[in-house]
């Protein structure tokens, strides 16, 4: 009973058998169908290559959502060079909601002198290099969270000893921490001083001779400091061409949650907007001499999280890749074969002539003669 019940179950299972085995004697093998075999096992070999390449990558996900939090502090972080002395120079941080962040908070003055060392200027000019290349190609941005904490510090080298050359413009950098509302951070002449309706500053003792806001940015961003981060405004230099020049950067802080498969981190992403002009009260234009930074709060925050091909998902493209290339191989060297045979068909019959074959009533038929059997014999 058990042999029976055995029995039948292996033909039940011979049944559903979707793969059938054809004798080998049965197979008919040809040239054409061995080069179409040979193109198709190539294809498949290259897709197959660039499918884990594509499954070894990985690619940024974006998604925005209200930012709901407004009581946290907002850092920033700052290193400019200004061309002129640290005595004449004041920097400051005056919000929306009047509260004024003086620089003494966390920003440190350092006497340096203006022109870079060629090891600086190598990289500076690096620097400049990839703000125009992420300008024109925005992908590249992806490649750059992507290798953050990898990266060295944008940073620029420290300055080796030149006793020669003396110290004529001031390095303001370090970092503080305003409200998370929009604000104006800004450096001009004299020394900040609260003032019941705002600051002012002490300018009527450094005279308009004075005066040379040319400037280098060599790092400003916001939030968190993250090594390798490229933003915006990171090797910028601007060179005044009168005394009396305001420099604006009106920026648009994006508060950003970077989630890698190296770093999780707050940080903020910013665009900017650069003006300049000449201050010329006769000819209308109004205003201070300085750096000007406006900086506003965006209220929707981004979540940067680097994804990768689940395993599943490889498999199911690979088989799919293997599969569609087999058939369709298939399926056109059949139509290849087809068209063939017709082709060769309608020649052979071509090649024969028509003969005339006599009638028992006097008639003649130009159809070919049948084969019978007393033909055969």
């Amino acid at each position: 009973m058990r042999r029976l019940n055995r029995k039948k179950t292996l033909n039940l299972m011979k049944e559903l058998d979707a793969f059938p085995k054809v004798p080998e004697s049965y197979v008919e093998t040809s040239a054409s169908g061995g080069t179409v075999s040979l193109i198709a096992f190539t294809t498949i070999a290259f897709l197959t290559i660039m499918e884990f390449m594509v499954y070894r990558d990985t690619w940024m996900k974006y998604e925005y959502e209200v930012d709901k939090d407004f009581t946290s502090k907002l850092r920033i972080n700052i290193d400019i060079t200004v061309a002129m002395r640290c005595q004449y120079v004041g920097a400051d941080v005056l919000d929306l909601a009047e509260t004024m962040v003086a620089s003494a908070d966390g920003l440190i003055y350092e006497p340096v002198p203006f022109e870079l060392t060629p090891q600086q200027k190598e990289l500076q000019r690096m620097l400049q290099l990839i703000q125009s290349r992420l300008q024109e190609e925005h992908s590249l941005q992806d490649v750059i969270f992507k290798s953050a904490f990898k990266s060295a510090s944008t940073a620029l080298p420290p300055r080796e000893d030149n006793s020669l050359q003396s110290p004529d413009a001031c390095r303001i950098h370090g970092h503080l921490y305003v409200n998370k509302v929009a604000g104006n951070f800004h450096i001009t002449v004299g020394k900040a001083i609260p003032h019941p309706r705002g600051h002012a500053h002490l300018a009527a003792l450094v005279s308009h001779e004075s005066y040379n806001f040319s400037h280098r940015i060599d790092h400003l961003s916001f939030g968190e400091l993250i090594p390798g981060i490229i933003n915006p405004l990171d090797g910028t230099e601007k060179i005044a061409s009168d005394h009396n020049q305001m420099f604006q950067y009106f920026i648009t802080v994006v508060p950003t949650k970077l989630h890698t498969y190296k770093i999780s981190a707050e940080t903020h992403q910013f665009s900017v907007t650069e003006r300049e002009r000449v201050i010329n009260h006769a000819a209308g234009s109004h205003g201070v001499s300085g750096i000007f930074m406006k900086y506003d709060i965006s209220s929707l925050m981004v979540t940067v999280t680097e994804e990768h091909m689940p395993f599943w998902q490889f498999l199911v493209r690979l088989c799919g890749i293997i599969g569609g290339i087999f058939s369709t191989t298939g399926i056109l060297h059949g139509f290849g074969r087809f068209v063939a045979e017709i082709i060769f068909c309608r020649f052979r019959l071509g090649s024969y002539k028509s003969t005339s074959v006599p009638l028992p009533d006097g008639h003649t038929s130009n159809h070919l003669p049948l084969i019978t059997d007393n033909n055969t014999h």
